[in-house]
């Protein structure tokens, strides 16, 4: 038996399967439906859960709230068009650059994306003599600079001062030795194959105040340092979030979410700020499958308390068809019965099971010919067909 709707305030989603209109706003469903606003969105390629998310978020605009989207494949231009803005498009020897190390962020801000990002390209936690030399090399910047960057960290760390080693009772020497694993990490990313995206103040002239920013990783989807630019971008949109109007609603988007939880440092920062989400807005997660959350090496149980806690915590869970191989797991992690398991593996595209609280919705997505146009992300699928063609629009409103 699957439950009624949950109102009609809200955006508009598509049909539930008593074939009435299924709606859904955080904002207006808290807090006598749900207590925090975040989606966990899951599901196999081409069942069409971006095209729900991209959907969600041109439909939210109406309303006036604002977007930022880390996009690693490239697959959100459509959208961007449609809002009037332009991604911002990362490659490496770019001219376009972020720092995540911005002063919007603030000391407490600045030290923990520092922390995220070094243990990221380092693929370990930190010592303890490592998050000691990066506390003091960005008290040293601060001191001096107005905003700190990656390169001034890189070349604090190689060549501490004196004032960085006296508060850690060392020598200058033992601490330049305990810096250098960290210090030539994070020299990746001004130097060398990752150079040009990181590694300098943020690129004047960027709309950072539109309905929509995009970050399009495109050009580094393929490379294996994925995950750690992903952690930097994210790192990035986390710190203008104190930049935010207080009666701002944001949604973050992070497309391959796997790839940011996966850094343990990281996937620390998310959760918190995810406890804080009824403050800086909604978090919408999108992966392929909840087993991806675990292939996390030696760090594996705390990241795996991290992914439990994760979706315990989220209460709008959306599972698009899954493979007959991942149900057992999805069942046990997302707490599904006995029915609800059986189904996902026949889930049509765009049909998906909404886990809202403690109720379930079977729901169809709909879009609109517009929609399905902003959505479509098949072209090079399709090239060398003949004229590439969208999903089927018929008339009115249809599935995605």
């Amino acid at each position: 038996m699957a439950d009624g709707g949950l109102g009609a305030r809200g955006v508009y989603i598509g049909r539930d399967a008593l074939g009435a209109s299924f709606t859904y706003d955080p904002w207006e469903l808290y807090p006598h439906a749900i207590t925090d606003p975040n989606w966990v969105v899951i599901g196999r390629i081409g069942t069409a859960k971006s095209a729900l998310v991209k959907t969600y978020l041109w439909r939210q605009a109406v309303f006036g709230r604002r977007a930022w989207v880390i996009d690693p494949k490239g697959e959100y231009g459509g959208l961007a068009a449609a809002l009037g803005v332009q991604p911002i498009r990362l490659r490496p020897g770019g001219s376009v650059r972020l720092n995540p190390l911005t002063a919007r962020g603030g000391w407490e801000g600045q030290l923990s994306v520092l922390r995220a990002i070094t243990a990221g390209v380092l693929e370990s936690p930190l010592t303890p003599e490592e998050d000691a030399a990066l506390r003091e090399a960005l008290k040293a910047l601060r001191r001096r600079d107005d905003e700190p960057t990656l390169p001034g960290i890189v070349e604090r760390l190689l060549r501490p001062s004196e004032e960085m080693a006296a508060p850690l009772a060392t020598s200058v020497p033992e601490l330049a030795r305990a810096a250098r694993r960290a210090a030539l990490g994070l020299q990746r990313l001004c130097e060398g194959d990752l150079a040009g995206m990181f590694d300098g103040p943020t690129t004047a002239g960027l709309d950072l105040d539109g309905r929509l920013v995009v970050i399009d990783l495109r050009s580094v989807y393929g490379s294996a340092a994925l995950g750690i630019l992903m952690t930097c971008a994210t790192a990035w949109l986390r710190a203008m979030v104190p930049e935010l109007d207080d009666e701002e609603k944001l949604i973050l988007v992070i497309e391959e979410a796997w790839r940011v939880y996966r850094v343990l440092d990281t996937a620390e920062q998310l959760q918190e700020s995810s406890k804080l989400s009824r403050d800086v807005g909604q978090h919408i997660s999108v992966m392929h499958r909840l087993s991806d959350l675990l292939a996390a090496g030696d760090e594996g149980s705390r990241l795996v308390r991290l992914a439990e806690g994760l979706l315990a915590e989220t209460q709008t869970r959306i599972i698009y068809a899954q493979s007959a191989d991942q149900v057992p797991f999805t069942r046990e992690m997302i707490g599904l019965t006995k029915t609800e398991a059986e189904l996902l593996p026949y889930l049509r595209r765009g049909e998906a099971l909404w886990k809202v609280g403690n109720r379930s919705f079977l729901v169809q997505h709909r879009l609109s010919r517009v929609e399905a146009k902003i959505v479509y992300t098949d072209a090079r699928m399709t090239a060398g067909r003949g004229r590439a063609r969208g999903p089927s629009t018929g008339t009115g409103l249809l599935a995605a």
